[in-house]
């Protein structure tokens, strides 16, 4: 977990490798259907083109679908999900209903120039549509406002690893696995 441009999906491609498992991100498979023109690629492109996010709805049935699947039976990794109250009710009800513990969350940060500076770049070397600096900072806006309050969820939980998220890729993954290991 973590705001928009942290780091995430660098992390969690690193991560899947170093563990052997398939990264499961939101994000990911919303840009598959909207490259690929599918019915839920262009619905979901109403809201991302505005800084919007996906409703939960759509988001919760193609985490669980992508849950079920077979090459998940020895873990996984969540990028982009849960990002508010709402699916983190609806993802414990999933892996209730598959059986599958969640081992830890792992939560990356950085101050808000830095993931400012790593958006524009990102937006100008893939061309995302979803990176202009409106839909930017109003991500960064829902962010604040609905998912970094589920890190004091998954805290008293007793599974939270805080991460700072500056600094060398692999020195940051370094991190993550010893916090996850210890």
């Amino acid at each position: 977990m973590g705001p928009q441009g942290v780091g995430k999906g660098t992390q969690a491609a690193k991560l899947a490798e170093h563990f052997g498992i398939p990264t499961i991100s939101t994000g990911d498979i919303f840009r598959f259907n909207i490259k690929n023109k599918t019915e839920l690629g262009l619905e979901a492109l109403k809201y991302i083109d505005k800084g919007e996010l996906v409703p939960d709805e759509l988001t919760n049935k193609i985490v669980e679908d992508r849950l079920a699947k077979d090459d998940v039976k020895n873990g996984w990794i969540l990028d982009g999900y849960p990002r508010n109250a709402s699916q983190v009710v609806a993802l414990d009800a999933m892996l209730e209903r598959l059986g599958t513990p969640l081992d830890a969350v792992v939560a990356l940060d950085a101050d808000h120039d830095v993931l400012m500076e790593r958006m524009k770049k990102r937006a100008e070397i893939e061309g995302r549509s979803d990176d202009t600096p409106e839909a930017i900072a109003k991500r960064l806006e829902t962010y604040a406002k609905e998912t970094a309050p589920l890190l004091d969820t998954y805290k008293q939980r007793g599974l939270l690893r805080e991460i700072d998220g500056v600094g060398e890729i692999d020195a940051i993954q370094a991190n993550i696995v010893k916090a996850l290991e210890a």
